[in-house]
């Protein structure tokens, strides 16, 4: 069987599916050319990232697709539902990117609380003739460790945010669409392992209620999440991160309750008009931005290549003669 990991495959995945007599090929189409060369090379396996896009018409002209994988969580850019009702089958890797995700999260809540995003900018310009303006104009800062972290979502991703808000120390809060308790582990370098007993809600006002530290975590929405009612019953000075998806959080809004200061500073990996976000949120000094990055990361991408390997390979044994 002949796969095509369009938008790439570790070396840990090629090679597993190549023991298993699979045929991986090496190129790289276009998504115009995409239809014309899974046709032209009888591929049966087609693997993407977020890059290439699987709608009806494609799924419609490639009668030979057997499996669909998506390496990574979200399946937007699948049509999910109509290739299954070809009898095509449909995989992901939900949970292989997920500490990958949750790190970066913490990464642009510790560039924010530092001003390191702000920093970063402005040293190499002006580090030489205003290094103790700077200093003092970087001295709010503020700790993680004893302040409130608001996660929304608790599927993979959000449990892990919420494991590293633990370990720094921070109180916790997390919002669902339905209210729900899990145990979470946190597992130390020599062994030991602690349980949380963690519980969520769905009261948007008592999530928001004194939250220092906001993350948002879930699937693609059909609205927003954070509009501007929701900015208005946020704490003075909070602090918000977006690596879900854009369009989950209302970035007009955004840019309004930075400049009045209700908001202290953001940061997106993700936006509404991706892949050119807008001029205004680029040019933004308190916004720590970053280009759709949550799971792109060595460790990830092997655990990607790997958990999709082995689901191909299991199929391949029970249904696909």
């Amino acid at each position: 069987m002949k796969v095509l990991a369009n938008d790439g495959i570790s070396k840990t995945g090629e090679l597993a599916l190549t023991e298993a007599g699979f045929e991986v090929l090496p190129n790289r189409v276009a998504q115009d050319h995409v239809i014309n060369f899974i046709n032209e090379n009888n591929v049966e396996i087609l693997l993407v990232r977020s890059a290439t896009k699987v709608r009806q018409d494609m799924i419609d002209a490639c009668p030979g697709l057997k499996i669909i994988g998506r390496g990574g969580i979200g399946m937007d850019n699948i049509d999910v539902d109509y290739a299954k009702s070809k009898g095509i089958k449909v995989i992901n890797t939900p949970t292989a990117s997920s500490k990958s995700v949750a790190e970066l999260v913490f990464g642009h809540f510790f560039a924010l609380a530092r001003f390191l995003h702000e920093s970063n900018r402005l040293m190499p310009l002006e580090g030489d003739t205003h290094f103790d303006a700077m200093k003092k104009s970087f001295s709010k800062a503020y700790e993680l460790s004893g302040k409130t972290l608001g996660v929304i979502g608790f599927g993979s991703i959000g449990q892990e945010v919420v494991k590293i808000g633990i370990s720094l120390g921070m109180k916790i809060k997390v919002l669902t669409k339905n209210p729900k308790t899990k145990v979470l582990t946190l597992n130390f370098f020599d062994g030991q392992s602690l349980d949380f007993e963690i519980s969520s809600t769905n009261d948007m006002d008592a999530f928001l209620k004194d939250t220092d530290f906001i993350s948002i975590n879930t699937p693609k929405t059909n609205e927003y999440i954070i509009d501007t009612p929701q900015f208005e019953k946020m704490k003075d000075g909070v602090y918000i991160v977006n690596t879900a998806r854009g369009g989950v959080i209302n970035e007009v809004s955004l840019i309004d309750f930075i400049e009045s200061e209700k908001v202290a500073g953001a940061a997106l990996d993700v936006f509404e008009n991706e892949p050119s976000p807008e001029l205004p949120l680029l040019m933004n000094p308190a916004l720590s931005l970053s280009p759709h990055i949550g799971g792109n990361t060595v460790d990830a991408q092997e655990k990607i290549g790997a958990e999709l390997a082995e689901q191909i390979i299991k199929l391949k044994k029970e249904t696909i003669r």
